[in-house]
């Protein structure tokens, strides 16, 4: 019976087992004072930004410049969107070709912290506006790593989503067009809101979370019409822009080492 005994215990004091007790334990009602016990953070402290998102342009874009910066001025919108914390900017990529179809990019990053909820992503929100969603893939981005000391290409998995719009207007340009997206959460890539769950989730012992999503969308201008990129174009454009914006999000904007 001793050899049976030392055997459940050196099982039940496994360290996924405890986790998963003390997840249960909390679910069954245990009690405030033995989960602080145990060191499990159930209610994340605000983690603010090193640098309001909004300054962001501070800092080189090269070779793209911001030429719009659009607020919502709807509070249900923002009570929808869930943060204040937001930029939403028109990029233009001065080394494209006048008549590229990413000459011109619509760059929204939203940054979230000490909240539970995850926010709609592109494939609710522009259904919602009564557009059809054509197609939804995974693709990897080659982006170089934002650590001075290192030189290397990082992959990182994006979201890639396809739209169609039911505009009859021959004036309104092309009718399909893609949407990308992807999400930093507590100091890791994702592409998806179950990911985003689940990074958040395991993060029971520490103090703080946050995510942030950084959503783009490329268009040209062809004499008055608006001209979008196929997937290769999209993807190619893809790896440029975030090669840009990423290393200073992390560097300069998204909060580092507190999780």
């Amino acid at each position: 019976m001793n050899d049976i005994s030392k055997i459940i215990r050196a099982n039940y004091l496994q360290p996924a087992f405890l986790i998963c007790a003390a997840v249960l334990a909390f679910t069954a009602g245990i009690s405030p004072s033995v989960i602080k016990h145990l060191g499990i953070s159930l209610k994340k402290e605000p983690l603010p930004l090193k640098n309001p998102l909004s300054t962001l342009d501070k800092f080189p874009l090269i070779p793209y410049k911001v030429v719009d910066k659009q607020t919502i001025e709807n509070p249900d919108v923002i009570e929808t969107l869930g943060t204040e914390d937001y930029i939403q900017w028109i990029l233009e990529d001065t080394s494209a070709g006048q008549l590229d179809k990413t000459r011109y990019c619509n760059l929204f990053v939203t940054y979230y912290s000490a909240i539970d909820v995850v926010p709609h992503t592109p494939e609710i929100c522009y259904i919602g506006g009564g557009l059809q969603q054509v197609s939804s893939d995974e693709v990897m981005l080659n982006i170089k790593s934002a650590s001075p000391e290192a030189n290397d290409l990082r992959q990182i998995g994006t979201r890639y989503i396809g739209f169609a719009s039911t505009s009859s207007d021959l004036l309104a340009g092309d009718t399909t067009f893609p949407v990308l997206y992807i999400f930093s959460v507590n100091g890791q890539y994702c592409s998806g809101r179950d990911q985003t769950r689940r990074i958040l989730n395991k993060n029971l012992f520490g103090k703080f979370s946050y995510f942030s999503k950084v959503e783009w969308k490329f268009y040209g201008n062809n004499f008055g019409r608006v001209i979008y990129p196929d997937k290769k174009e999209a993807v190619e454009a893809s790896e440029k822009l975030l090669k840009v914006i990423l290393p200073i999000l992390e560097q300069q904007c998204w909060p580092s080492g507190l999780w």
